[in-house]
């Protein structure tokens, strides 16, 4: 199944896509609860809350916001991110295939610009791209914070075409429908179709169970299926 007719512009989403960051998240959310004098939450219901960023996964691990004083949640919001800054590359990896995926792109599509779009605050998402050499691949690497709003807010799909148009200003622009999303959660998807983008679900990312209703074009169960799917 392909997703659109030559594709001009891929992005990326970070966790659960390029790379499995599952378990320094939940040991990062954890060692906040610790912090806080709250007790651990398992792994699999904190996986279940990544895809929002960062305020939102601690928000979710607190419990009901409505019972949490402000102050409190801003603490725990510091200190899980002072937290993960140290430890976001203790277990995290890049999914096998990627890097070849993204080279066999690259190689026989040079003149299509790939990006990431992430709800990770940016500073983690460029240096764990820098750190794993995947950075080498994309014109641009934005997070949660990059703009006033995060995915599904089509805003960073948007700002992307227009620098990636900005990369080329003789060829022709590069339209919504010829750009694609790859993501492995609803928000991906839904971050594609409030832009008018196309989409592709990654089933082997951190939020398989939201794919199915989110409904993107097409699904790979491996990052290797990644050119085959996107330039068949």
């Amino acid at each position: 199944m392909t997703v659109t007719a030559n594709p001009r512009l891929l992005i990326f989403d970070l966790d659960g896509t390029l790379i499995d960051s599952r378990q320094d998240l939940c040991n990062s959310v954890n060692a906040t609860l610790a912090h806080l004098g709250r007790s651990a939450l398992p792994d699999a219901v904190i996986a279940s809350y990544i895809g929002d960023g960062a305020s939102m996964l601690i928000r979710r691990a607190l419990g009901d916001p409505d019972q949490v004083e402000e102050s409190h949640l801003n603490q725990a919001i510091s200190f899980f991110l002072d937290y993960y800054r140290i430890h976001k590359l203790d277990f995290t990896y890049v999914y096998p295939g990627v890097l070849e995926a993204l080279a066999s792109i690259r190689g026989a599509h040079p003149t299509v610009p790939m990006a990431v779009l992430t709800n990770k605050p940016v500073h983690p998402s460029r240096d764990i791209c820098a750190h794993f050499g995947l950075d080498r691949f994309f014109f641009q690497n934005y997070g949660g914070n990059s703009f006033h709003t995060k995915k599904p807010d089509p805003h960073g799909i948007q700002t992307l075409i227009a620098e990636a148009n900005a990369l080329a200003p003789n060829a022709e622009p590069i339209t919504p429908a010829q750009t694609v999303m790859i993501g492995d959660s609803d928000v991906d998807i839904l971050t594609a179709r409030n832009a008018g983008a196309r989409s592709l679900g990654c089933t082997f990312g951190l939020s398989p169970h939201a794919l199915a209703a989110a409904q993107p074009e097409a699904t790979v169960d491996s990052p290797t299926e990644w050119p085959a799917t996107l330039f068949a």
